[in-house]
């Protein structure tokens, strides 16, 4: 069997097919807790190595830049595997069929008519011979013919539907399994490669604000005030899924306004008593903490715009075409904040570059995968309340590890 081109797009569509929807709720927390748990090793990574200050000064745009360029390790895939082009093939005509419904009209063919036959043509009609072997030939030609058959045959043919349904019908039980796999993975592949690719190019600008904000923020604050002021976007998710709900349940709710103040509270309480407050410079850090989540809540909840179902995005092929971009598009900034004295570039050693990249794909392409899959099966909202697990979880982090 060929190896699949969507892979991501199968896993997707076979949760959402076999899975309830609580089902998919439970699924998609879980994969939110461990998004949270690998931020926070994650996080640990770079405390421990001060990643974002390579040869003695702060980086944070290269080092935004090369955990968003990573990203371009998701369309190795597809060309390793398939041909990317595999992937824009048009989705199968598929039609759900409930099985404890008997109805007709299941079985209609919505184009037209069933059984629709081509227009006839006509061929000259091929004899088959003798009928049997000791008939001499003076004995078939002295014999009386009552009937005169046409020289001509008529021949229709089916349409293609129903003559690739006829192939199928006919097929055994193995190869009928394969076949409907195929198919199956070919019709919830909705998005093809250059819609993808769109929605990919809106959104890296969105994502790479937030990232670069975000690692700003660290620069200039520390770890327990930059968390808990990003920690807010959840407010600003709250009201942008109010102003563009795409379903019913995401519009403002007493009970949802009620969860994210209690949540906002217990981070606001949780970080005083965290003994990071000491010696805070708030201000500029805290501005960047704020830009960073209101990029994050224009990401998440427009993106949930453009997708309506987990199913119909390639996870996998968007946040390839992210780090393309990213790694395209970006590097000339590199060298402007260089000449304008912003950020001084210089290649990090071999220690460095290690270290970097394992939080890179620990961090943002792995986290980042999960999370946005996790969103999908949730909701905006529910991703971003699950954020402020982060901070408590690295509470118990630093008490056990550094006694604090």
């Amino acid at each position: 069997m060929p190896i699949s081109d969507s892979y991501s797009s199968k896993v997707c569509g076979l949760i959402n097919g076999i899975l309830s929807k609580y089902q998919r709720l439970a699924v998609g927390c879980c994969a939110l807790i461990v998004v949270d748990l690998l931020w926070v090793l994650s996080a640990q990574i770079t405390k421990r190595f001060n990643i974002q200050k390579l040869n003695g000064s702060e980086r944070p745009f290269f080092t935004t830049y090369v955990r968003s360029s990573l990203f371009v390790i998701y369309l190795l895939k597809y060309f390793y595997w398939t041909p990317l082009k595999s992937c824009n093939q048009p989705p199968g005509d598929y039609m759900s069929v409930d099985q404890d419904v008997e109805d007709e009209s299941y079985f209609t063919d919505q184009n037209g008519p069933p059984g629709e036959l081509s227009d006839a043509t006509f061929v000259p009609l091929v004899y088959s011979g003798r009928s049997s072997g000791t008939e001499s030939e003076t004995e078939h030609s002295n014999r009386k013919k009552h009937v005169r058959f046409s020289k001509l045959t008529e021949v229709r043919h089916l349409s293609d539907k129903e003559a690739n349904e006829a192939l199928l019908a006919r097929l055994s039980y193995q190869a009928t399994l394969r076949t409907n796999e195929l198919t199956f993975i070919q019709s919830v592949n909705n998005y093809n490669v250059p819609h993808t690719a769109k929605v990919a190019f809106l959104f890296s600008v969105l994502r790479f604000g937030a990232e670069y904000s975000f690692q700003c923020s660290l620069s200039n604050g520390e770890v327990g005030i930059v968390a808990l002021i990003c920690s807010s976007c959840s407010l600003v998710t709250l009201m942008l899924c109010a102003i563009f709900p795409l379903t019913p349940a995401d519009r403002f709710s007493l009970s949802k306004g009620v969860a994210v103040c209690i949540s906002v509270c217990g981070l606001i309480l949780v970080t005083i008593s965290n003994s990071y407050m000491e010696h805070v410079h708030i201000p500029s850090g805290a501005l960047l903490g704020l830009v960073s989540a209101l990029f994050y809540s224009l990401y998440i909840v427009f993106l949930r715009q453009h997708v309506e179902k987990e199913e119909k995005l390639d996870i996998l092929l968007f946040y390839g075409f992210v780090g393309l971009y990213s790694a395209i598009l970006l590097w000339p900034l590199l060298f402007i904040l260089h000449y304008n004295s912003w950020e001084v570039f210089s290649l990090p050693d071999r220690d460095q570059w290690l270290i970097l990249l394992l939080e890179g794909l620990v961090g943002s392409v792995l986290t980042e995968t999960l999370w946005l899959w996790g969103m999908l099966l949730t909701s905006p909202l529910i991703a971003t309340l699950g954020l402020g697990l982060t901070i408590p979880l690295s509470m118990l982090v630093d008490m056990s590890l550094y006694q604090v």
